[in-house]
């Protein structure tokens, strides 16, 4: 599972002046946020009320993304960086407040392949028809609601406008948050590859990596380097030296690729520019998806995301890694020096597949 942090919505989704959606809102977080903590999950309240947003009036289909208002904008940059929702709802006639069928219709890919709980309250049903009527909108958004809820009944659970302490009813709200959590990780993969370029592997997608996909890249280089070391007769090797911290520290300065499938890291390089060269290294596949094009479809990436002024691409490897001085002299990179331990690969740099020619060259 992945261990990167999440942001849940806390919707407040009653806008009736006098509702008591502000007290139960208030509740769950209470009772739910030292198990978020505990969990890594961001909490951030949300009542529609304050959104601003009018019926409905955007001229395009929400599934085309095309936004005109600014209260529509903001909305959608809100749900998009959240990775999943608890919605905080009363019953009205047997069904959601408009508010919020509302605000659900405003977005379409926004939603996609993200959790939503539900925290309903009300009188003789104690609001679960409401969570039904919900529960069939938000399926047709992709997004997935969760098993686990909790159902208050006004007149057994609040007293002055207040939710009664009940330790029974905090468990079962933080049932609903560990739900989430798990479901909202699980999902991670199919919202970004929707968002992601396609990869060469059946089901792959190629994403910027970050800071916070430190562990998964540790993992990665133990398991490639090995195999240098093996061939170099040598553990004195950066990427199986570097610890968890270090890992974090250079993904934050230099453009690192991955290549994912699921929840796993299957490839990954790394590039910067340094003075007129454009640096490519830690070029790794697993080993199991070795000898099937994937690195050399990644060193492509790198090559093609050279700053256009660059002259040279340059790399290093183990002066004793035959498999990757073969890869890289098969991709037009000519070895330049060696220390004995290292060599060192240089190509020229090129525009539209073209060698760029010297500046000032007739």
């Amino acid at each position: 599972m992945s261990t990167k942090p999440l942001r849940v919505l806390v919707l407040m989704c009653s806008t009736r002046p006098g509702a008591l959606g502000p007290a139960v809102g208030q509740w769950l977080v209470d009772a739910i946020t030292p198990r978020a903590t505990e969990l890594g999950v961001e909490l951030l309240p949300v009542a529609l009320g304050d959104l601003a947003l009018p019926f409905l009036d955007e001229e395009e289909e929400p599934a085309s993304g095309l936004y005109r208002h600014e209260h529509t904008k903001r909305w959608s940059a809100m749900v998009d960086a959240a990775d999943g929702f608890i919605a905080v709802t009363p019953e009205y006639n047997y069904g959601m407040p408009a508010a919020f069928k509302n605000a659900l219709d405003y977005l379409g890919r926004e939603w996609a392949w993200k959790p939503m709980g539900f925290v309903s309250y009300g009188n003789t049903s104690a609001g679960t028809r409401s969570v039904q009527h919900a529960k069939q909108v938000v399926t047709t958004l992709r997004l997935v609601p969760l098993g686990a809820t909790v159902a208050l009944r006004i007149a057994d659970a609040l007293d002055d406008g207040r939710v009664r302490p009940d330790a029974g009813r905090d468990r079962a709200a933080i049932g609903v948050l560990d739900e989430l959590a798990r479901l909202a990780h699980a999902l991670r993969p199919m919202r970004e590859r929707t968002r992601s370029d396609p990869g060469p592997v059946p089901g792959s997608y190629v994403r910027a990596l970050t800071p916070d996909d430190a562990p998964e890249v540790l993992v990665l280089q133990r398991c490639c380097w090995l195999e240098e070391a093996l061939a170099n007769d040598t553990l004195a090797i950066p990427a199986l030296e570097e610890s968890l911290d270090q890992v974090r520290a250079w993904l934050a300065t230099w453009q690192a690729t991955g290549l994912w499938r699921d929840s796993r890291l299957l490839g990954m390089v790394r590039t910067r520019r340094v003075d007129d060269d454009w640096h490519v290294s830690r070029l790794g596949v697993v080993p199991d998806l070795r000898g099937q094009g994937v690195g050399r479809w990644l060193l492509r990436e790198a090559e093609a995301a050279a700053d256009a002024s660059c002259r040279r691409i340059v790399l290093a490897t183990g002066a004793r890694s035959r498999r990757n001085l073969n890869l890289y002299h098969a991709q037009g990179y000519r070895t330049e020096s060696s220390d004995g331990a290292t060599a060192f690969l240089a190509k020229p740099a090129t525009a539209n597949g073209a060698v760029r020619e010297p500046t000032g060259a007739r």
